[in-house]
């Protein structure tokens, strides 16, 4: 979905699917329609600069990101994220000049004084699902809680992290306001990867740190010990779909699996891979796993008796960057370095159709849609470009 004459900084799909919004260091943003691949409308101009962070209200009719009214101004830096409150009415927005603002989604107008506390840069910001709290990440290493209706910090920044803070997860107790637990933050490392539990009980995260840890969601606690094995860089960790099993790939060629209950690793490293694992995905029924790795392949593991099954699934010329099952578990998608997005038949191993082909730099992201019928991909090359899964062929222009 071509457009943009610069770098796409940001995109999300609208709650039903239908529309995609991007923003863009043109000063643009733009929406597109979903299923013909198609820009709609013009381009919404009016940033004086770089559009860093976009995203759709929750009934789908608003975009914050694109102005409507007057823009909201306040801030004295570069915006670095936004989000809507749960109900819509309310915008949160972060800052390079180390503030968090509040502002009324319908008036446009900031609500009372800037969250001030942070050393540095906010670099990401969210809601409670309930819209109560609001968290903040920071490039001064800290995670604060602030009470979103009254303005003020919630007891002390949550501190441990030896590294700027990009993103990150927190649970808290709606009622009282207060922490539920110790922040989960006992990693080492860049923590580079994230998930829930099936059920939101628990939280998986995988470290740089070369581990792996478990975390309860309600109580904010690290269950257990770390899961050690792992002798490089954990890139990728995921929940089975039944939640009794969790699946990690690392930088030191191996997949592992791991009982989630006892911590203890199942079985023996799964070995194949001759280079980096990048992405690892449990199939929809718990049975497979799929692997994408650096020594362009993708393979397919059985989870009960921990082997490969078959051959590795070949055709990618450079790296495999991310893999994803499709929602029936009967075809995989990846994407890799040497630009193309791949189809599989995820039972017999072969590659369905000819290669995806239309980026033009490294594919970094894939994923079927919920119905198995479209593919999305993102690249380097500044594009979103969606695909139609049964037919292998581009929908629209890129995005």
């Amino acid at each position: 979905l071509q457009g943009h004459t610069r770098y796409v900084t940001s995109v999300a799909f609208s709650p039903d699917g239908k529309r995609i919004v991007s923003g863009s260091e043109d000063n643009s943003v733009r929406i597109w329609d979903a299923e013909r691949g198609m820009q709609i409308g013009g381009p919404l101009q009016g940033h004086p600069d770089y559009v860093t962070s976009v995203a759709f209200s929750p009934d789908g009719k608003r975009i914050v990101g694109v102005q409507f009214g007057t823009p909201l101004q306040g801030h004295t830096h570069y915006v670095t994220s936004i989000a809507f409150s749960p109900d819509g009415t309310r915008i949160v927005s972060g800052s390079k000049d180390k503030t968090m603002r509040v502002w009324d989604a319908e008036k446009g107008v900031q609500i009372g004084s800037p969250l001030r506390g942070h050393t540095n840069y906010v670099t990401s910001v969210a809601f409670s699902p309930d819209g109560t709290r609001i968290v903040s990440g920071s490039e001064d290493q800290s995670v604060r809680v602030w009470n979103a209706e009254r303005g003020v910090q919630i007891g002390n920044p949550l501190q441990g992290h030896t590294h700027y803070v990009r993103s990150t997860v927190r649970v808290w107790n709606a009622e009282s306001g207060a922490q539920i637990g110790n922040p989960l933050q006992r990693h080492t490392f860049y923590v580079t990867s994230v998930a829930f539990s099936p059920d939101g009980t628990r939280i998986v995260s995988g470290s740089y740190d070369h581990t792996v840890r478990v975390w309860n969601a309600k109580r904010g606690v690290q269950i257990g010990r770390p899961l050690r094995g792992h002798t490089h860089y954990v890139t990728s960790v995921a929940f089975s779909p039944d939640g009794t099993r969790i699946v990690s790939g690392s930088e030191d060629q191996t997949v592992r699996v791991w009982d989630a209950k006892r911590g203890m690793q199942i079985g023996s490293p799964l070995q194949g891979h001759t280079s980096y694992v990048r992405s690892v995905t449990f199939s929809p029924d718990g049975t497979r796993i799929v692997s994408g790795s650096v020594d362009k392949t993708v393979r397919v593991w059985d989870t009960e008796r921990g082997v490969q099954i078959d051959s590795s699934l070949q055709g990618h010329t450079c790296g495999v960057m991310s893999v994803a099952f499709s929602p029936d578990g009967t075809r995989i998608v990846s994407g890799s370095i040497d630009k193309t997005v791949r189809i599989w038949d995820a039972e017999r191993g072969v590659q369905i159709g000819s290669p995806l082909q239309g980026h033009t730099h490294d594919v970094m992201s894939v994923a079927f849609s919920p119905d198995g019928t479209r593919i999305v991909s993102g690249s380097i090359d500044e594009t979103v470009r969606i695909w139609d899964a049964e037919r292998g062929v581009q929908i629209g222009s890129p995005l």
